[in-house]
Formats: structure tokens, sequence, C-alpha cells
């Protein structure tokens, strides 16, 4: 998939956006109630789902996050058996045209909802602001090289090389690079227990912004 927005390798844009199609007819939602639920304009999401718009990192995961679910379930299907081994080139990679990239290492694994990630982050870049998750939702964070500034519900955290965080989910939290040069941190994500539908309205203010 390819364009100025998410770039996943070996998954088209309207695979995606049957994908997402699915989960939000798999939860009886309208796409009325999910672009409410996302926070996301009603004709962005409907151009999503027909692979006619390529969403940035942002609003694909306020898409997943409003569908109480991880961007890697989007992208992948379930794996099956009990030794999986994703190759680099098999790895899916999403960029965002701000100026950075997540590389998701996890695969897929039935009902757990966890994502292990690599994200890169370019000098003087802002990767702002993601939507709190369901409730009960934990992310460990660790800098390998560069530094970044981790924001949590408006407070700001400065991270160097080696250093780590953990961090409830369900808060606002964002991610950018004040230094000159990458930054790069692994990031591994445990969503809470999936919110009801009438439960799952509260995800932030972010205003959606279409790329591509």
């Amino acid at each position: 998939m390819t364009g100025e927005g998410v770039l996943s390798s070996g998954l088209s844009m309207a695979e995606l956006g049957q994908r997402i199609r699915s989960e939000r007819r798999a939860r009886g939602l309208s796409i009325e109630r999910l672009a409410e639920l996302s926070g996301i304009s009603r004709s962005m999401v409907s151009e999503v789902e027909r692979g006619a718009k390529t969403p940035s990192v942002l609003v694909l995961d306020r898409l997943a996050t409003a569908l109480g679910t991880s961007i890697s379930r989007l992208l992948d299907e379930p794996a099956h058996g009990t030794m999986r081994v994703l190759r680099h080139d098999e790895q899916r990679v999403l960029r965002d045209p701000s100026g950075w990239e997540r590389r998701v290492l996890s695969p897929v694994l039935g009902e757990v909802e966890f994502e292990f990630m690599r994200t890169t982050i370019g000098p003087g870049v802002d990767a702002g602001e993601f939507v709190p998750h369901a409730p009960g939702s934990r992310e460990y964070l660790a800098v390998e090289h560069g530094n970044l500034r981790l924001t949590i519900d408006g407070r700001p955290y400065e991270l160097g090389p080696g250093d780590s965080a953990y961090y409830p989910g369900d808060r606002r939290h964002a991610f950018a690079n004040d230094g000159p040069a990458d930054c790069v941190f692994y990031l591994a994500m445990e969503l809470g227990p999936r919110a009801r539908e009438g439960a799952a309205g509260h995800h932030g203010t972010r205003k959606d912004t279409p790329h591509g």
C-alpha cells in the first residue's frame, strides 16, 4: 500500500478497508457510530472502508481504539500454531508523512490483544497524541537510541538511550523527538478488556487529519 499516509507491506487499501468494515459490523456498529466513537468524520471512515483514502497512523489508531482492538489486528490475520517467526520483510511497517515509522514485531494471536513495535521518529518530529485505549491497558517503552519526549496526560518526560518507562495505556500519550538525530524506541502494548460499545466514547478530542 503506497501513498502519503500509512504504508503497510503486502496489504492493499481495499483489504485494510474490508478488515475495518468487518470489525465494525462484528460489533454491530454503524459508520455513524464508529465516526462518533473515533472522533473521525463519517466521510473519512467511509472512504477508508472503501479503500479510497489512505489514513494517517493516528487516524488508523483512533479507528482501532474505537473498535476495541489494535492496529496489528487490522493489518494481519491471527497466527496459528505455537511458534511464529516474522522475518524482517514480513513485518508490517506503517509510515506517517510527518516523519516517523512504526514496525510491528508481534504476530496477531487469537483473542490476545497485544502489540510489540519498534518506532523510529526523525529529528524534530512530533508524532502526535494518541487517544486513550480501553481501561486496564498497559504500555511498556524502552529507548534504544536518541531522545524521546513522552507526554502522558499533558505531562512531559524526557527519555534518553537506555531509559525505559511504564504507563497506563488508558491515558492520553504522545511521542516527540526534539533531538538532532533519529530516536528509536520499542513499545509493548497490552490492551485491556474490550470496552462495550456504549462505554467506548471517551477517546479524546484530537482532530483527524486526512493524508493521501
